[in-house]
């Protein structure tokens, strides 16, 4: 038997559906024996007594009635298992998309995402098996057994003893050979996690690959991945087969041996023919749950398999956060400066801090850009600003409260964030920008469509704004996707506005179309934005320059030229990358 120590707890939390299943199966046990007892007297009475019908009325309904009470058990049983499931796995699955949005998009973003979406979605429904089969069976593989010897031993001792003395043979051979195949099980899931995420990196990047002329490559490196799959899947189920085997030989030899004897005895008038009929229809009954623990086991282990990595997930340690404290604000946040006091982070499992120690000042109502080389930090200080990371040390405040005494909701609230690659998901496009704001108006919508310039867009789409954009907005255009993020952000209306130069991916046309959307959004607004166009860097109020983890340089553009320095050379690889 493999009872993992954490699935069980979840078993323990809802233990009500369960122990009404193992309870209905076990009176169902009890149902089989009455069965064979009243089947076995109705048979003797009309072949060896040639007993009248009148006579055989009364076990005849009593056959009936346990049959029915038997089938309704089990059904309940069945139900009552399946429920219990259905409940752990809600739960389990709240626990985990809950931990993956605790955990933010640095995390997403760290992992396979066909990997993470096999563990959310086959992992927790491949726990099926494992509650509504494996578990109830555990019980009724203990007691079922226990029950037949049980009424089958004061009436016939010799039958009874080798039911005894064969049964412990079919759990240890399961325990021999269910080493094994928990080992192959668990490496089977693994190359199957490990494909998944694999597969659906190369379809993302089948465009770069064909570009690239790659694409053969990436094709027989997923056909030599499917092999080691096929052959990872063989493997189990070769152990599977040769687990049933041996559990349905030693089943086979335990009901041989008892009917030999009992047609001995039967000849020699040692035992009735009502007494030895009863017992030949018990013997199969009593192998039968032993024999399906065996198949089931392998059923559950892939549920085994899978919580191992679900758990990993649920173990991950989201980003320190403070339990808000009757946090109150009396002015809007974009109308008041946001300071940095010292802030540090260093990223999990490296040694060097990727911010240390800044201290700046991000003035309110006007616009901040930062730059400098990638890896320096930039990104990393808009993230702590978004609140997807939390700061090793220091604090960023405003108007002299930490925001990570705000609860996190109402913080982001107060936010717009427009990234240089938007994600669209596979709904309507009106889906997609209400995903701001979803109780705006139709009015508030139209406006937003209006100022992003996607009113032409939506006139020309098959069904307007209920028109499916496809997974990540395939029947858009680049620019239209980052239109849909300015609508979004127009549409969100918050004091705060982070950008991550949206117009760095686009040609020229396209940016001056770009710009005077985002010149509007920006007007009356605390803008912090990653420039990496000389445009954009030029135009704001206040420049940061960031190196290796450190502010380098802050003023304003003028300034900084006059100074020179890093703020040149800065400048100087902006303008080079950009062209």
């Amino acid at each position: 038997m493999n009872i993992d120590r954490r699935l069980f707890q979840l078993l323990k939390e809802e233990r009500t559906p369960f122990l009404a299943s193992i309870s209905a199966g076990i009176l169902a046990s009890v149902m089989l024996i009455a069965q064979a007892y009243f089947l076995s007297r109705i048979i003797n009475g009309a072949f060896i007594e040639k007993s009248g019908i009148e006579k055989l009325l009364i076990p005849l309904a009593l056959f009936a009635l346990f049959s029915l009470l038997r089938m309704a058990l089990n059904w309940f049983s069945h139900t009552e298992a399946n429920r219990g499931t259905l409940i752990i796995r809600e739960k389990l699955f709240t626990r985990l998309i809950g931990t993956v949005a605790a955990l933010g998009p640095l995390y997403t973003k760290s992992v396979q995402s066909g990997r993470l979406s096999t563990t959310l979605l086959k992992g927790v429904e491949s726990l099926d098996a494992y509650y509504s089969q494996y578990i109830p069976q555990i019980f009724f593989a203990l007691f079922t057994p226990l029950l037949i010897a049980g009424t089958i031993l004061p009436r016939d001792p010799i039958s009874g003893t080798i039911l005894l003395f064969s049964a412990p043979l079919i759990p240890i051979f399961m325990i021999v050979i269910g080493k094994s195949a928990s080992a192959m099980t668990e490496k089977q899931w693994k190359t199957m996690s490990r494909m998944s995420g694999y597969f659906l990196d190369v379809l993302q990047g089948l465009p770069t690959l064909k570009l690239f002329a790659q694409s053969q490559r990436q094709h027989n490196a997923l056909e030599e991945a499917g092999e080691t799959f096929r052959h990872a899947t063989l493997r189990v189920l070769k152990i599977a087969f040769l687990s049933s085997l041996t559990l349905e030989l030693v089943g086979t030899i335990g009901m041989a041996i008892i009917a030999v004897g009992i047609g001995l005895r039967l000849m020699t008038g040692e035992i009735t023919f009502q007494l030895a009929l009863f017992v030949l229809l018990l013997t199969p009954d009593f192998y039968l749950p032993l024999r399906q623990l065996g198949t089931k086991f392998h059923a559950g282990m892939e549920g085994v398999s899978a919580s191992k990595e679900i758990f990993a997930i649920l173990d991950q340690k989201a980003p320190a956060r403070l339990q808000p404290a009757g946090f109150t604000m009396n002015e809007s946040v974009g109308e008041r400066p946001i300071h940095c006091n010292n802030v540090t982070y260093t990223y999990p499992g490296s040694q060097e801090p990727a911010l240390e120690n800044i201290t700046i000042t991000i003035p309110s109502g006007k616009t901040t850009a930062i730059i400098g080389p990638s890896g320096s930090g930039k990104s990393t200080l808009i993230n702590l600003l978004l609140r997807f990371q939390e700061p090793d040390k220091g604090s960023i405040t405003v108007d002299d409260k930490p925001i990570h005494a705000m609860p996190l909701d109402a913080w982001q609230k107060q936010i717009s964030w427009v990234p240089q690659h938007p994600y669209l998901f596979n709904a309507t496009l009106r889906e997609n920008i209400l995903l701001a704001r979803p109780e705006a108006s139709a009015d508030e919508m139209a406006v937003a469509l209006q100022k992003t310039g996607l009113t032409n867009l939506v006139s020309q789409l098959p069904q307007g704004l209920d028109t499916v954009l496809g997974e990540e907005g395939a029947r858009l255009s680049g620019g239209e996707a980052q239109r849909v993020a300015l609508a979004r952000a127009f549409l969100k209306n918050a004091p705060l506005l982070v950008l991550d130069e949206p117009t760095s991916h686009t040609d020229p046309e396209l940016e001056a179309m770009l710009r005077n959307s985002i010149q509007e959004l920006m007007q009356g607004r605390t803008t912090i934005m990653i420039a990496h166009r000389l445009k954009s860097i030029r135009s704001s109020e206040q420049i940061i320059v960031v190196s290796q983890g450190k502010i380098a340089q802050c003023g304003t553009h003028d300034e900084l030229l006059a100074a020179g320095g890093f703020y040149r050379d800065v400048l100087l690889l902006q303008q080079e990358n950009a062209l």
